[in-house]
């Protein structure tokens, strides 16, 4: 099994620290990337290979978690410098033919599109490898496993690499030891694909830590699974009743916005660090996901 270090990079999203990493992975054979960040964040990234030696034509392996914009957004980049992009079959799609995402991201996001994410350009399909479950690669002398893990989006992998698991957004969002919180943007929520998931994180047992995009390492990680379990069975529960009464996101946004404010302070978070978990994970965003969920779950 070959040696490697894991560069955490934090990509300063919004001027704030510890919201939005990747991570170099490095071995004597070269560097695998996992995580892109967003398109707006792509010369901070470009520094941080740099400065641990490299260039950005280096990185001939690019692993995805999922395909949203604060995971995926700089993939093409590194496409156009010749890299391969790893993904889940359900993201191909959507990074191969970007428009449809990039539509509905600005639909979203509007004059604040360019300043938050950038944009997006097609990558050539055979540079963008689909990687089954349970799938094993062998990069650069590394076992790299693909775990399926639904739940935040149904295009969602958690990458076991030798002993550790790079978790994108199924292993949810802490900040600065702050507590465990699930990120829910729509469309894709789903509480019990999620658990199934948390279940599977689980099953492997001989990992050290998870590498977690929002943000950083947990070694801790029985723990971390029981606190983010309790957090997602935390926000569902108060979305599931306003759901039921069926109101709108407009309507729930400003009491969800108070839960998750408090919910963070009682938790022993300073406003600042409040600030940095709104922007790794939008109280808006998570609303909308969450109320999308139970109403589907209610018309079924």
């Amino acid at each position: 099994m070959a040696l490697y270090t894991v560069h955490t990079v934090d990509l300063k999203f919004l001027g704030h620290d510890n919201g939005i990493a990747a991570f170099i992975v490095e071995t004597s054979a070269g560097i695998i990337l996992v995580e892109t960040g967003p398109h707006s964040t792509f010369p901070v990234l470009k520094e941080a290979i740099k400065e641990i030696g490299y260039r950005v034509e280096d990185i001939k392996h690019v692993l995805l978690t999922h395909i949203h914009l604060d995971h995926a957004g700089a993939a093409w980049c590194f496409a156009e410098l010749g890299a391969t992009v790893y993904l889940h079959p359900k993201g191909y799609r959507h990074m191969h033919q970007p428009e449809r995402l990039l539509a509905s991201a600005k639909m979203i996001y509007k004059e604040n599109m360019d300043r938050l994410w950038g944009t997006l350009k097609p990558i050539p399909a055979e540079q963008l490898v689909i990687v089954e479950n349970n799938e094993t690669l062998d990069l650069l002398g590394l076992n790299i496993k693909a775990l399926h893990t639904p739940g935040h989006a149904k295009h969602h992998i958690a990458w076991k690499v030798n002993d550790v698991i790079f978790a994108g957004d199924v292993a949810g969002v802490i900040i600065n030891q702050g507590p465990v919180i699930p990120p829910c943007p729509p469309p894709d929520i789903n509480i019990e694909d999620w658990n199934q998931s948390i279940t599977a994180l689980r099953a492997e047992k001989d990992v050290l830590g998870y590498y977690l995009t929002h943000f950083g390492y947990i070694t801790d990680t029985e723990v971390h699974l029981q606190k983010l379990e309790k957090s997602l069975k935390h926000y569902s529960e108060f979305m599931e009743p306003h759901a039921q009464a069926g109101k709108t996101v407009e309507e729930v946004l400003p009491a969800f916005r108070n839960f998750v404010h408090n919910y963070l302070i009682e938790n022993g978070l300073n406003e600042d660090d409040a600030k940095a978990y709104e922007a790794a994970n939008p109280s808006d965003m998570s609303a909308t996901g969450l109320l999308r969920y139970w109403h589907k779950r209610f018309d079924d």
